[in-house]
């Protein structure tokens, strides 16, 4: 406030020297004298976009904002800020974003290849494992910064060319935690949409980065709220928000996920409390009142920008102090506006920072390429695309000066858990009664066997059901997804399963038999990007059948040779569900026939032939979702073949039947199931719903007895949820012409 005085003062000895003015000559007055002001922004993650709010009361009551230091989330808001985007402009950009998508830990399922999707299926994608260097690794981080890091480059593109930040159109810092030495870094200079996200590396959420040669987390650990950055920035008055997470009490301490959280809060808060002591009185200290608003409330936008409004607006008596008049405030405002450089012309596209895979391989594939003027909206879309192969823990990109020209660079880091990756999978399931089952199920994946892409994959199923699967996939030219790219499949799998053989009408048990089995394939397939792939191939399989339990007779020449069948198949799959489990929009179709020869130890070889066909389409409205699925099957084979008939029963295939009650050569089968997805979701799940289903179809030993009269009808109701092992549910199953059973299970029912 002295400092204030003086200036006054000053300013009136000046004038009364001057003495009175001739007002034939009258010219502008001069600026108004005023101390530089310093805005202070505090992390706290999704609470930090309170401090949109702050701008916006600021912008209308023409208080200009002369520096920016900023700490995580507040690193992000003050950085953008800084870059000349306008109060306004932030709201509209923040509020439009879908956050989920944003820190999803890969790209949207519907861009993943096939071969991506597919393991879906088996195995959830929400927990992966890696080996390298002989130990067992995990993600550094349980959320992805990608599309942070792809909207910061989009959002700071007008000042991409500048090095130092005292050069923004509002001079910034952003403070880092050097994880190796705990030590602070104030980062002034380099890549700005870089150095926001390098601030925002919060331990356990996001994986940290690498900066000259240095590991930078999350700034909130040494300096949440950084008061002595700004006054060392040149600040003679301060404006600071503190929107840091309290801590929590003692009902948030029974989990480790609470008491890491805890911890962190601790070390933030010792660090907050030092820089709130070191305000001047003439200093301003906002502090929106957030009351149980969290630091993942991120779809709360609107309601974190009006805390932030509300608790500026209590404090416009002090800060109207600050304001310039009209015309002046919007000369600094003209004055604080971006220049935009014209879009390059792209000399060359650049590959840099994977050591495990061959990016060039993509290269042919990208929107970008060289000659073309660049377009940021493409360099995301291409950014995905790299993503989508599963290799890279961080997919981003910039513009930069070489010798041949203006380069797209791509930076790519390889995720330090791979390229051997291992899922985990659960099937445990019970219905109450009689019948319970567990397996669990690991899979390993091997990447970039070759530069061509070469993957291994192994699937190993330990429990009721013991099974092994392996395949090496190779794609035979140097492109992805165009209608030149192919490839060839090697498989095979060994597996022993029980079967259940019931009345069809009854449901009383008639038969248990264990079918042991082994089979070989070799592939020629071609991928179709995005939309899925289709293989054509020849299979040999061979299997028995061991009876363990007969309430009825039957000849012993059924159970005393070894089938074996000889076929090609031709396998398309379109699959652009937006997740594998409890999808909310997308469709997937999936259409197989096998033909070929088909003969037992005892019997001579006949011809046989199957056809599949099923199909599912998906939409929403809001939280409330329709899954529409349908099957048609239909096998020509012996009479006396023991390859086992089409089933139905079980859990939304007919539930309230028995599982595989219903057989034969032909079937039909629909479903309609509604859900409905809850806002709160248990840890470790990507989501919890309630929901119900009904059901049509039926089994028969030969097409020509297939009719519509004959439809059998089911229906369920369920609570479930997306878990790290797979879907799990709770359910209630009724048929009027079968029974009625209660399900629990984890996996695949």
């Amino acid at each position: 406030m002295c400092r204030l005085v003086g200036l006054v003062l000053l300013a009136c000895a000046a004038a009364a020297a001057a003495g009175p003015a001739d007002p034939a000559q009258a010219s502008p007055p001069p600026p108004v004298q005023r101390p530089k002001l310093g805005l202070v922004l505090s992390g706290g993650g999704a609470r930090g976009l309170a401090h949109v709010g702050v701008l916006k009361v600021l912008e209308r009551e023409r208080i200009p904002v002369d520096l920016i230091a900023g700490t995580s989330m507040g690193a992000i808001i003050g950085g953008l800020y800084a870059s000349g985007m306008t109060a306004t402009e932030l709201e509209r950009e923040l509020l439009q974003i879908n956050w989920g998508r944003v820190f999803s830990a890969r790209v949207e399922r519907q861009e993943l290849s096939q071969r991506r999707k597919e393991e879906d299926f088996e195995f959830s994608p929400l927990l992966e494992l890696g080996l390298r260097d002989g130990e067992l690794r995990a993600p550094q981080g349980t959320l992805s910064s990608r599309g942070l890091e792809a909207l910061l480059r989009r959002l700071t593109l007008p000042v991409r060319m500048v090095q130092q930040f005292d050069q923004l159109p509002i001079p910034f810092r952003a403070v880092a935690t050097n994880m190796e030495d705990g030590q602070q870094v104030v980062v002034g200079e380099g890549d700005l949409a870089l150095a926001m996200r390098s601030s925002m590396s919060v331990p356990g959420v996001f994986a940290p980065i690498e900066w000259n040669e240095r590991i930078l987390g999350d700034g909130g650990l040494v300096n949440n709220l950084p008061v002595d950055i700004a006054r060392r920035m040149g600040a003679d008055q301060l404006i600071a928000v503190n929107v840091g997470t309290p801590l929590s009490g003692r009902s948030a301490l029974g989990s480790v996920v609470g008491l890491t959280g805890q911890m962190i809060n601790i070390l933030t808060e010792q660090n907050v409390q030092r820089s709130l002591a070191s305000l001047w009185n003439e200093d301003i200290l906002l502090t929106p009142n957030l009351g149980k608003l969290t630091s993942a409330d991120f779809e709360r936008g609107r309601d974190f920008i009006a805390q932030g409004e509300a608790a500026t607006e209590a404090l416009l008596p002090r800060l109207r102090q600050l304001a310039l008049p009209e015309a002046e405030y919007q000369r600094w405002r003209s004055a604080h506006l971006p220049s935009k450089p014209a879009a390059p012309s792209l000399e060359a596209v650049a590959f840099e920072g994977s050591d495990n895979t061959n990016p060039e391989r993509f290269k042919a594939q990208l929107e970008t390429q060289p000659g073309q003027i660049f377009d940021p909206a493409k360099a995301e879309r291409d950014t995905r695309k790299l993503a989508s192969s599963g290799d890279y823990v961080r997919v981003d990109y910039h513009v930069e000066q070489r010798p041949e020209g203006d380069t797209l660079v791509f930076l790519m880091e390889d995720k330090p858990w791979g390229p051997n990756y291992f899922r985990v999978g659960l099937d445990l399931s019970t219905d109450f009664a009689a019948e319970s089952s567990f397996n669990l199920r690991l899979s390993h994946n091997r990447h970039w066997l070759t530069d061509h892409g070469t993957e291994w994959r192994n699937q190993l199923t330990l429990g009721q059901t013991p099974r092994f699967y392996s395949e090496l996939y190779h794609p035979l030219i140097q492109k992805l997804g165009t209608s030149e790219d192919w490839f060839v499949s090697g498989w095979g799998e060994v597996e022993r399963r029980q079967i259940n053989i019931y009345d069809p009408d009854t449901g009383k048990g008639l038969a248990r038999l264990a079918r042991q089995s082994g089979q070989i394939g070799l592939d020629l397939g071609q991928p179709w990007g995005r939309l899925g792939e289709v293989r054509l191939g020849l299979t040999h399989q061979r299997w028995r059948i061991t009876p363990k339990l007969l309430t009825v007779d039957v000849s012993d020449d059924v159970f005393s040779q070894t089938w074996s069948e000889t076929g090609l198949r031709l396998k398309t799959v379109i699959d652009q569900l937006d997740f594998a489990n409890f999808p909310q929009r997308g469709y997937r179709l999936v259409a197989e026939a096998i033909t070929g020869q088909q003969a037992g130890t005892n019997t001579r070889r006949q011809h046989f032939s199957r056809f599949e066909l099923q199909g599912t389409a998906v939409g929403s409205l809001g939280a409330h979702t329709l899954n529409l699925h349908a099957r048609l099957l239909q096998a020509n084979q012996p009479t006396d073949s023991t390859q086992g008939p089409y089933t139905l029963g079980g859990f939304q295939q007919l539930s309230g039947y028995q599982q595989g009650q219903l057989f034969g050569n032909t079937l039909a089968f629909a479903r309609a199931t509604y859900y409905l997805r809850l806002r709160e979701a248990p840890v470790l799940t990507r989501g919890f719903f309630i929901g119900g289903s009904l059901e049509a179809g039926n089994a028969w030993a030969q097409r020509s007895d297939a009719s519509f009269k004959n439809l059998r009808y089911a229906a369920s109701a369920f609570i479930g949820a997306d878990t790290g092992f797979g879907p799990l549910y709770l359910a209630l199953g009724h048929a009027p012409r079968g029974g009625t059973n209660i399900y629990l299970f984890i996996g695949r029912p």
